[in-house]
């Protein structure tokens, strides 16, 4: 029965990368072809994944829960013997079992009790050898991931317990002597820029590596993170990267740490981000697509995300699109969420430029309600960080709102693109934005439309199209 269920989900994938592949050649997609009808058709396909009904208990493979007994191994041997056994629950149980990165298997779920705490060495000796990732939109071999899995089936991170990535450590060592952080950035950049061979990519020495991200599924299908409280990552969190059919629900993330994004689907297909609460020192979820020529080399673009349910407290954004979006994203689905505070900058936010490049299209956000936000409800910036500097300008088009509120912001609309290729088709519907301390600010667009949004004591019904 087993084998039956492997080759149906073979076919379903093969048939349903065959339609996003005719699709993607029609990149103009309409938008009755790409609007909330589409939907149903997407969550069709995000399906979690189910395991065997057995469990594997960390501890009967050596494992201490007293915070202080290294248990790296320990979880192998559970990871191995699980999947050996052709799949199920490895279980973690009351107790602080202090580890350095676990490695999933296919077939395997990683289940975090109530009670149980993983805590992650601050030893970046103990996420060697390095690995395949992306590094802001750059591939190279770093330091692992602190959950990571590569090319791998139907995994999960489940549970009601606490993940602890001691990032503090993590963000001393990136603000040391000798800027080792930047030093690192910048020689992985030159490795992109030179098309250097991503085998002779390699970073790991105590003054050459980047923090490690903390869960990173990679070129995975059917994963489920799921339940679990995520604190003080070194990095960015919830990191899929070249995967499909992902759910990422009900975890509560908190990291203010430096870079401390919550969730960043990063060239995947058919993510579903729900009932999770976000408190970061970054963006909230930012959906990505690697970085200048190396996320063209890759050209894998980020689709059919869907995000709902959430709440975003503090951070650079709610839901933003780039900065690393040079493979493009399409198809974002953002719906029924609570974003508020002060310290949130933005509820919607597209960030790109003529360096980095890319495509962002078929944009959806509905029933969305913004206590506060310390910039603009939407912005889309095709300014940022290297601005206008390079031969690949940036497209926005068909971006939506509809039933959207906002009790307090400095702007409504903040969008700053260039004359020569304008954000495209943007339409408001139903909005209702409040205390709104500065007018809107459109800068390269074109087919801006209102349908009764009221901003302030102002009610607008009208097109604006200024660019030519």
């Amino acid at each position: 029965m087993k084998s039956k269920s492997c080759k149906v989900f073979t076919s379903v994938v093969l048939v349903a990368c065959a339609f996003l592949s005719v699709s993607c050649q029609n990149h103009a997609m309409t938008p009755s072809q790409a609007g909330w009808e589409r939907l149903p058709e997407i969550m069709a396909r995000i399906k979690a994944p189910v395991f065997a009904d057995r469990d594997f208990d960390v501890t009967d493979f050596g494992a201490v829960g007293d915070g202080k007994t290294k248990c790296t191994e320990a979880f192998d041997k559970a990871i191995k013997a699980c999947h050996q056994a052709g799949g199920g629950r490895v279980v973690v149980g009351e107790g602080t079992f202090l580890t350095g990165p676990i490695h999933l298997r296919s077939n395997v779920c990683l289940d975090v009790g109530k009670g149980a705490t993983i805590l992650f060495s601050d030893r970046f000796e103990d996420y060697l050898p390095a690995v395949l990732i992306r590094w802001e939109g750059r591939e190279c071999y770093n330091l692992s991931p602190l959950i990571y899995a590569y090319g791998c089936q139907n995994i999960a991170v489940t549970g009601e317990g606490t993940l602890n990535g001691q990032g503090k450590t993590w963000w001393s060592w990136r603000r040391g002597s000798g800027d080792p952080y930047r030093k690192s950035n910048n020689q992985n950049a030159k490795w992109a820029q030179d098309n250097v061979p991503l085998a002779k990519r390699v970073q790991g020495r105590k003054d050459f590596h980047w923090c490690p991200t903390f869960i990173s599924p990679t070129k995975c299908q059917n994963v489920l993170i799921e339940g679990l409280t995520l604190i003080d990552g070194p990095f960015w969190n919830v990191h899929p990267l070249y995967c499909q059919n992902v759910t990422v629900r009900n975890l509560t993330i908190k990291n203010h740490g430096p870079n401390g994004d919550g969730c960043n689907p990063d060239s995947c297909r058919d993510v579903l981000i729900e009932g999770c609460y976000f408190d970061t020192g970054d963006d909230c979820i930012a959906i990505k697509s690697g970085r200048n020529n190396d996320g063209r080399r890759v050209n894998i673009p980020s689709e059919n995300i869907v995000v709902r349910r959430c709440q975003m407290k503090d951070g650079h954004g709610g839901v933003v699109m780039g900065s690393e979006m040079s493979g493009g994203v399409r198809n974002v689905f953002v719906e029924d969420c609570i974003m508020d505070s002060p310290n949130l900058d933005r509820a919607l936010r597209i960030k790109s430029n003529s360096v980095r490049g890319g495509f962002v299209e078929n944009v959806y956000m509905r029933n969305v309600s913004i206590g506060e936000v310390g910039d603009a409800v939407c912005k889309i910036n095709f300014y940022y960080g290297e601005k206008d500097t390079g031969r690949f300008t940036p497209t926005v088009r068909n971006i939506n709102m509809e039933n959207v509120t906002s009790k307090k912001s400095k702007y409504p609309l903040l969008i700053q693109a260039y004359e020569r290729a304008p954000a495209t088709d943007i339409r408001l519907k139903n909005c209702v934005f409040q205390n709104v301390a500065k007018p809107n600010v459109l800068e390269g667009v074109k087919n801006v439309r209102f349908d009764n949004v009221k901003i302030n004591d102002e009610i607008l019904n009208k097109t604006i199209n200024p660019a030519h």
